[in-house]
């Protein structure tokens, strides 16, 4: 696990960063007909797209100085690369219509591992840390007006709250969790209970309580991809609020 290492003191098994000099990045990339991601394997929810792979590859390194804004005040030791030279592919995969559609579909060959107890430290964190970067934006769009995209499209504040929020109950699932009826909770407690049945869907997960086929025979989500999947979109919209601020 790049960039921390486990130690024991009173309270249990803490994540503590690990300092370094240099590091590099794995990547994976994922190549559809139209679109292309380039993900850190590593680090999900830094996950960038472009038009093939090195777009992809030079739009990831761009960001990632975003990314370790995000991450800042954790204990996880992120130094975003300043060249390509950092970014080493390890793997490239099909894309699905979905990555063409916009959004990563494919798992990387690591999401098939299980979490032990530091991994599930260290993914709770990231997950807390996205969601924390996405709160963040709204506060910051609160009362203004979100500038729409090139053709005049995009979605309002109250939209992208509700869909992040729609997708955050479909990627549970996907886990193979319940989540909470948003019809029987207050609006004001929607996002929290939703975010807690996303914690405790992906600890059950990592401790190996949710069988990997559902009911009818759906492969579920690993818990390290859902966690992959949720940052990545988590992300993609807090950082699209700062774009059409801007």
């Amino acid at each position: 696990m790049r960039g921390v290492r486990s130690s024991i003191d009173g309270l249990g098994l803490q994540p503590v960063p690990e300092p370094r000099a240099k590091m590099t990045f794995v990547v994976y990339i994922e190549i559809g007909q139209k679109r292309t991601f380039a993900g850190a394997v590593d680090w999900p929810g830094w996950c960038r797209s472009g038009t093939d792979e090195s777009s992809a590859l030079q739009v990831l390194l761009a960001y990632g100085h975003r990314y370790q804004a995000v991450l800042r005040g954790t204990a996880l030791a992120f130094n975003a690369p300043d060249k390509p030279s950092a970014l080493r592919v390890v793997e490239r995969l099909k894309g699905t219509t979905t990555t063409d559609f916009g959004s990563p579909a494919v798992a990387p060959r690591q999401d098939a591992d299980k979490l032990n107890e530091a991994d599930l430290l260290r993914h709770e964190m990231l997950l807390k840390a996205c969601w924390a970067a996405f709160d963040a934006a709204v506060r910051s769009a609160k009362g203004q007006v979100l500038h729409s995209g090139p053709r005049g499209g995009g979605r309002d504040l109250t939209t992208m709250i509700e869909h992040v929020r729609e997708a955050e109950a479909a990627y549970v699932a996907k886990l193979g969790w319940p989540t909470p009826r948003a019809k029987s909770v207050p609006s004001t407690r929607i996002t929290a209970q939703l975010r807690e049945a996303a914690l405790e869907g992906l600890r059950a997960s990592a401790a190996g309580h949710i069988p990997s086929m559902g009911l009818r025979g759906g492969k579920r989500w690993t818990a390290r991809y859902f966690v992959r999947r949720t940052a990545w979109h988590v992300l993609d919209h807090g950082w699209e609020i700062e774009d059409r601020l801007s």
